[in-house]
């Protein structure tokens, strides 16, 4: 079903029949839309509103699969479309990611996303951490845009924390709150606003009334921006990104700077959770 705007969407579709997990994909280019539908779709994400510019075609099978909504990146902010379907389908399970992001769970080739967040609800959790990792093409000249499905690298070493401060609180430690840092975001800082350096995303949240999204992917109720409940850890996820590589090699002032992505600490990615895991990259908490 297509719709000409976000309004359509909700008020004939959202409140009626979605009942969640809901995936909110929104299309910045028209790089792997396709893979990336597919994928989540494997995942068990059955909703999907795919938020998309109109010169996008689909493959029929895809089209019919989807709810897609008109989208005008240059004027239309992602935070504000996701807070607008939070306040009008409150108390379900949503995600959301950008073309060529791949999210991955742990034991997710074997068991869903609904599995993996209903277990996550008997945990008494309403969010899941997830680290965007970066994927970049190992052959730039072949691959101009930095992606490619069958030749992706990622840095296996590099990530790091910091203590999340409290600017309300005489800047003190927010409890369980962590800013993490690493990848291209850390190698190529210089080219990489302040503001965008952080790789942590509340991706997978439990919408309710007066949730509402930050533009440094947190929110405003601080529980559902910790890593861990008090008692034990819990699953995290790993969104694998091709996104930042994608800017760095388009924007032309950073483009020329860059020849090659790799490096000593580069791997290349194998698309499975496994090897995730192996890299402390996302854990399964209580999960086995």
């Amino acid at each position: 079903m297509r719709y000409g705007d976000l309004d359509g969407f909700i008020s004939s579709t959202l409140p009626k029949t979605i009942k969640g997990p809901l995936a909110m994909i929104f299309v910045e280019d028209l790089l792997e839309v396709d893979s990336t539908l597919r994928h989540h779709m494997d995942l068990g994400f059955h909703e999907i509103a795919l938020f998309a510019p109109t010169e996008l075609t689909l493959p029929r099978d895809l089209a019919e699969a989807v709810h897609r909504i008109d989208f005008h990146s240059a004027r239309q902010r992602p935070v504000d479309l996701i807070n607008r379907i939070i306040a009008a389908a409150p108390d379900i399970w949503m995600y959301y990611c950008f073309n060529a992001e791949y999210l991955f769970f742990p034991f997710c080739e074997t068991r869903s996303a609904r599995e993996m967040l209903s277990f996550t609800t008997e945990e008494r959790r309403d969010s899941v951490l997830c680290y965007v990792i970066d994927l970049y093409a190992g052959d730039l000249v072949a691959n101009e845009s930095a992606v490619s499905l069958t030749e992706a690298y990622l840095d296996r070493s590099g990530y790091y924390a910091q203590s999340r401060l409290d600017p309300a609180n005489h800047n003190h430690p927010l409890e369980r709150q962590l800013d993490f840092f690493g990848g291209l975001r850390w190698r190529y800082e210089e080219h990489i606003p302040q503001r965008r350096r952080k790789i942590d995303r509340i991706a997978l949240f439990r919408a309710q009334p007066g949730l509402h999204l930050r533009e440094n992917h947190t929110f405003n109720i601080e529980e559902y921006n910790t890593f861990a409940c008090p008692w034990h850890n819990n699953v995290t996820a790993t969104i694998c990104s091709f996104r930042t590589a994608k800017a760095l090699k388009l924007n032309p002032g950073s483009t020329y700077d860059i020849s090659d992505f790799r490096w000593r600490n580069s791997a290349r990615f194998e698309w499975n959770s496994q090897q995730l895991m192996d890299l402390g990259l996302m854990e399964p908490g209580q999960w086995f």
